[in-house]
């Protein structure tokens, strides 16, 4: 009976060793960097993917030397059921259980998007393929959602005017809805309460701030001019003077070809400000943020004309005659 005891013993002894040694062998693999590859990798993991697949692609593709080893050690962390789909860029040096943390806390590759000042829809959708974020015709589609526009409580048809120009950053597959809410939330940081409250004084909803900046922003590229030209059309818009805007008419143009035309002046558009008075139903663009600080804060001038000089800057006049005299200076001089 006590022979049988030892015996017993020593193969519980012997089955604890291997377990043990099988463990350490285990959670040493996870620790150290296996990879057989020598530059970094761009692995992705479908919706849906679960951590066999995952080890096995990882395996075929020589980031890992064992599938098997990393599923077991996975299962033992319980991170088996909360690998994240997307994207990852892994390096060389990481290790499975690097590998594993990553995945489970989705730090998926990012793609950088630049908006520049003044882009509109149709701009920044064409930026989004080169970024490798879909479809520009997938954006327009959304961005042009009347349901949408609704659901983020926007003034006008579209998302025109509130994709705030900025850098960000998007995971590969992020969908055109949460581009264009990523972008309306920085635009919502941006115009702070303090600028509402201006708006308010101003007798301006916030749309038609955006729609004065947006104008603004094509108008000028040259920043300390924007409070100029911003009290010239204030001072137009207390005289029921047409805005008589070059980019307002070109926005409205569908088949614009680069060559504003008297014709052009003459089309009858919701955004001819040539013809219309007031401001335009809606932006022509996106501005930045010292275009709508503009909007709300022009020069006190008694300016109503400019033209441009024709070297990035305009000449500003008080009387229709001034400007006629500007005009023949600066556009129509040999």
């Amino acid at each position: 009976m006590q022979k049988t005891t030892i015996m017993v013993l020593v193969a519980l002894f012997i089955l604890v060793a291997i377990a043990g040694g099988a463990l350490l062998e285990l959670f040493n693999f996870a620790g150290t960097p296996c990879s057989t590859a020598t530059v970094e990798q761009t692995v992705t993991v479908p919706p849906g993917q679960g951590l066999k697949a995952t080890a096995a692609d990882l395996h075929d593709r020589g980031i890992i030397r064992s599938a098997f080893k990393l599923n077991l050690y996975a299962r033992i962390k319980g991170y088996d059921k909360k690998i994240k789909a997307g994207e990852y860029r892994l390096r060389p040096s990481y290790s499975p259980r690097e590998i594993l943390e990553i995945m489970v806390s989705g730090k998926v590759q990012l793609y950088k998007i630049t908006i520049p000042e003044g882009y509109n829809l149709a701009q920044i959708a064409d930026l989004l393929p080169a970024a490798g974020l879909g479809s520009a015709h997938e954006f327009l589609i959304a961005a042009h959602n009347s349901s949408l526009v609704k659901e983020h409580n926007l003034s006008g048809d579209s998302f025109e005017g509130y994709l705030f120009p900025d850098t960000y950053h998007f995971p590969k597959g992020v969908s055109p809805e949460k581009i264009l809410q990523t972008m309306v939330r920085r635009f919502r940081e941006v115009f702070t309460s303090a600028w509402e409250k201006r708006a308010r004084e101003r007798k301006m909803t916030v749309h038609q701030v955006v729609t004065l900046a947006s104008i603004i922003e094509k108008e000028t590229g040259a920043p300390s001019e924007r409070p100029i030209i911003s009290s010239v059309f204030h001072n137009r818009l207390k005289k029921n003077m047409r805005l008589a805007s070059d980019p307002t008419v070109i926005y409205g143009i569908e088949d614009f070809d680069g060559n504003l035309t008297r014709k052009d002046l003459e089309r009858p558009t919701p955004y001819n400000t040539y013809m219309k008075k007031g401001l335009p139903p809606g932006p022509i663009a996106n501005p930045g943020a010292k275009a709508i600080e503009a909007a709300l804060y022009p020069a006190d001038t008694d300016y109503l004309f400019f033209v441009s000089k024709q070297d990035g800057t305009h000449h500003f006049s008080k009387t229709y005659q001034e400007h006629e005299k500007a005009v023949r200076k600066y556009q129509l001089r040999r």
